[in-house]
């Protein structure tokens, strides 16, 4: 079986482990442990359950207009500048072609679909090294070489950084957006810190920072487009469900070239009931920082492991030895799949990225990475 490009291939963990995909304890995939919410289970099985089940029996809207309304007032925009899809997955798709004939510059290490859209839309891609031998990526290094003209030039983006976990602040963000034709922020993670929505969680987020979400800063740069998941928060990967802010223009191209109701009825009833549980967002956030800070504190306890201070749901950390056989290791000998990061070239066989999960999940997993350091 083909080794995975993307986290949560629990298919792949379990053929070599040797046993059924539901054993198989997931590190790979970074989703909160906490939901599905409850209230979207319910309203799903509400809307099967109607006389007329018309979220499957009838087509959607194909302009999505009450859920795009429904995102525009969690996110304060105009519901002319929202645009849904299938999972993130597709916008970047459509990111891409959108920047067919002009350089895009990339900084690495990068998601690997980022790379896959932008040569199967044939752009020029110019890869920026944003991994320094020592301390965290720095945005700094984006300003060397960046010529007068920027006419053809694009920059695609992510923050919260995967796989690092760095967040990336605002202002240093805001000078790089003038200096591109176009800019595509992928916000995947920025769901996971408080302040980019009404909810305010206050002391409840403990030593989270603050959100620093480009979405308010879009209609004074109408060249930026900000791409947002709504599975990872809500534990949703099943439903495929994204979305998009940025000038209506933007959208008026992507128009001509999606598929017509590419957005299920089913997805668009659990983004509204998952957006309205403010209840489980304050429940998560009060568990982020605690069950990170746990599990790093249990990595760096490990002979040899480096852990990298993150602000996601997720931790990077550097390996003694090859990671591969290490996830070979968890997986036969503990059933827990870790995910490696050969799709990131520069980090080669020695890095692992590791998905937050319950405490005493992760207690299982430091025990079983003690125990194969002990018998290494």
């Amino acid at each position: 079986m083909q080794r995975p490009q993307h986290g949560g291939n629990r298919a792949w963990g379990a053929a070599i482990a040797g046993c059924p995909a539901e054993a198989i304890l997931d590190f790979s995939a970074s989703l909160n442990p906490l939901g599905p919410p409850q209230s979207v289970l319910q309203a799903l099985a509400r809307a099967l359950s109607a006389p007329d089940p018309v979220v499957i029996s009838r087509y959607p809207d194909p302009d999505y207009r009450e859920l795009r309304t429904c995102l525009a007032r969690r996110w304060a925009v105009d519901p002319e500048w929202i645009f849904v899809g299938n999972g993130a997955a597709e916008l970047l798709t459509w990111a891409a072609r959108d920047a067919q004939g002009r350089e895009v510059w990339l900084p690495r290490p990068a998601f690997g679909d980022y790379e896959r859209a932008l040569r199967a839309a044939g752009v020029t891609l110019r890869g920026l090294d944003l991994w320094p031998s020592q301390g965290s990526p720095t945005l700094a290094l984006l300003q060397k070489g960046i010529r007068a003209d920027k006419t053809g030039r694009v920059l695609w983006l992510n923050n919260p950084h995967n796989p690092t976990g760095r967040l990336f602040l605002r202002q240093d963000l805001l000078p790089l957006l003038t200096q591109f034709e176009q800019v595509v922020v992928d916000e995947a993670f920025m769901d996971f810190l408080p302040g980019d929505a009404p909810l305010d969680a206050g002391s409840e987020v403990g030593e989270l920072p603050r959100s620093q979400t480009l979405i308010p800063h879009l209609e004074a740069h109408p060249n930026t487009i900000v791409i947002r998941s709504l599975t990872k928060f809500f534990t949703l990967p099943g439903l495929r469900i994204g979305f998009a802010v940025g000038h209506p223009d933007h959208w008026r191209r992507w128009r001509q070239w999606r598929d017509p109701w590419s957005v299920n009825g089913l997805a668009a009833v659990a983004v509204a009931a998952a957006l309205a549980d403010e209840d489980f967002r304050r429940r998560t956030l009060a568990w982020l920082p605690m069950a990170r800070e746990h599990l790093l504190s249990g990595l760096q306890a490990l002979p040899g492991w480096d852990p990298w201070p993150s602000q996601a749901n997720f931790v990077l950390v550097r390996c003694p030895g090859s990671a591969t056989q290490i996830q070979e290791k968890l997986l036969r000998q503990h059933r827990i799949l870790v995910r490696d990061c050969l799709s990131f070239p520069e980090l080669g066989d020695r890095y692992l990225r590791i998905g937050l999960r319950t405490l005493t999940e992760q207690e299982q997993l430091l025990s079983a990475c003690r125990e194969i350091l002990e018998n290494s």
